[in-house]
């Protein structure tokens, strides 16, 4: 069986080394895809110098192009957030907005550069929301061309207004881990007749 590449895109807020529930959560993913023989990392986003725009790259040091190499080289994308009132993080917001190029952009057969990619999302926080946040996101990576499996999303919401984040919340075998394992098995079963064959158009 041939090993798909996966990439996790983690939009906290937070710089390394602060711990970020939507990186765990992302890395659960990852851990759960191993099991689908799907290799994959994360990249924390704001570690790095992504700038403000809609176009591969930004210049002046932006570090979008890097980033965006790691995609194209990847099978599966997963979008890691945590929910701010309401929303997804303003990372996730410009990661979508960067994406926004390649409705431009297409392969050597003249299809756009994320056919044949699948998406995924993750989502954390403490409030309600995870539906939404889910829909805004998977809706924008489907317009430039990822497809989506079947239950392509996993999250967890605490007590509105609560203290607990999910790193902190104990085990989740069955609601948040369930979910983790399906879209994992799901995608990856995609992802892989996706690259037997692939889109003609």
């Amino acid at each position: 069986m041939t090993t798909l590449k996966a990439l996790v895109l983690g939009c906290s807020l937070k710089k390394s080394p602060a711990p970020s529930s939507s990186e765990l959560l992302g890395r659960e993913i990852l851990a759960a895809l191993a099991d689908h023989d799907v290799d994959g990392e994360l990249v924390r986003v704001v570690d790095h110098e992504v700038r403000f725009g809609v176009s591969t790259d930004e210049g002046d040091g932006d570090a979008w192009p890097g980033i965006r190499e790691k995609v194209l080289a990847a099978q599966i994308l997963v979008i890691a957030t945590p929910i701010w009132m309401g929303q997804p993080s303003s990372v996730c917001k410009m990661v979508l907005e960067r994406l926004d190029a390649e409705l431009s952009e297409t392969d050597e057969r003249g299809r756009p550069s994320m056919y044949g990619k699948v998406a995924a999302v993750a989502v954390v926080g403490n409030e309600d929301g995870a539906h939404h946040v889910t829909a805004e996101v998977l809706q924008a990576l489907n317009d430039v061309g990822f497809s989506v499996a079947a239950a392509g999303a996993t999250y967890w919401v605490g007590e509105a207004m609560g203290k607990v984040d999910y790193r902190d919340a104990g085990p989740k075998p069955d609601t948040t881990g369930k979910a983790t394992a399906a879209l994992a098995a799901n995608t990856a079963h995609l992802a892989r007749l996706l690259s037997a064959s692939p889109y003609d158009a």
